[in-house]
Formats: C-alpha cells, structure tokens, sequence
C-alpha cells in the first residue's frame, strides 16, 4: 500500500479481529476448565495438578519456539491464565461445602 494511514488501518482491524478471536477462545477454554472443576470438586481431587502445568508449560514453550514466539512471553501467559483457572477451581470446591 501507498497510503500509510490505509495500511495502518488494515493492520489495526486484522489485529481487532485477533483480539476478538482471543476472547472468544479464552471464554471457551474457560468454559471447559469450569466443567474440570467441578469434576475434580465432585471427586475430591486438588484444584491444582502441578504436575500437569509443567507439562503444559513445557509444551506451550515448545510451540510457541516453533511460531517464533518468545517461550518467556508465552509461559507467563499460561501461567496467568492456570492461576485464574486454579483460582476458579477453589472456588468451586469451596462452594461445594
């Protein structure tokens, strides 16, 4: 494009349609973390799995080097979100008493 301003635009709506998707993503893992919850409440089972969080972890830096993003980026990302789910899944275990 010739026209800075017009490329500029394009860019930001590709990246608004992004961040929609995101959100959108976001939500739906949620929803399903919110079925694990009350699954591992039901059953007794901790809220957290350390050990599937490193796992995750692991995997998440893994392919976040094959899209050539920053593995650091990335893992404080899942980290942020494994705390709000593990934050959730207190909460449902709580609400179960």
């Amino acid at each position: 494009m010739d026209d800075p301003k017009a490329e500029l635009a394009s860019l930001r709506g590709s990246i608004d349609n992004m961040d929609a998707a995101l959100v959108h993503l976001l939500a739906e893992r949620f929803k399903i973390t919110q079925r694990v919850g009350h699954l591992k409440a039901e059953h007794g089972l901790p809220p957290a799995d350390p050990a599937r969080e490193r796992e995750q972890i692991a995997r998440l830096r893994a392919l976040a080097q094959e899209a050539h993003l920053d593995p650091e980026f990335a893992e404080k990302f899942l980290n942020f979100i494994v705390s709000e789910v593990v934050r959730h899944h207190e909460q449902i275990a709580r609400e179960r008493f």
